[in-house]
């Protein structure tokens, strides 16, 4: 939501000089609102659950660190090159909200992705351990015969 605002905020100035800080503001409010949606999307209607082969938890990362970063980029440029309008003060305003959004997103998302981390090699471990076991209880159960005897 607060993406959308600031790309709004972005939208709604007229005139701008020198109009690359304001190109790239508007290129990274406007690719983080698409990318966040379709995966919010994705993750609502449990599409993510059809594609198994990609990991989800470190795709929800990736797009939240990256919009972390870009959108502080894009903000401490804004707000280097602004005019003091209105609408270029409040797409900086709301450009660092978005950022610490995202930023608490990107903590929460690492805490997700070393949890899931951690079960899958808990999980591969008690996986082998039981592998290991069970390999060692052939040669003493008495049912099952040896070829070589």
């Amino acid at each position: 939501v607060l993406a959308l605002i600031a790309f709004i905020c972005i939208e709604t100035i007229m005139e701008c000089s020198p109009c690359e800080g304001l190109y790239f503001f508007e290129f990274v409010s406007c690719s983080a609102l698409v990318v966040t949606g379709v995966l919010l999307l994705m993750f609502s209607l449990n599409l993510h659950t059809r594609i198994p082969q990609i990991n989800w938890n470190l795709t929800d990362l990736v797009n939240t660190g990256l919009s972390t970063f870009f959108f502080f980029i894009a903000s401490v440029v804004l707000a280097a090159l602004n005019h003091k309008t209105g609408a270029e003060i409040a797409a900086v305003i709301f450009g660092f909200l978005a950022m610490a959004v995202y930023a608490v997103n990107t903590y929460l998302a690492i805490k997700k992705w070393r949890m899931n981390s951690r079960q899958q090699n808990s999980r591969q471990t008690s996986d082998y351990m039981r592998a290991r076991t069970e390999s060692r209880e052939v040669d003493h159960r008495p049912e099952i015969q040896r070829l070589d005897a």
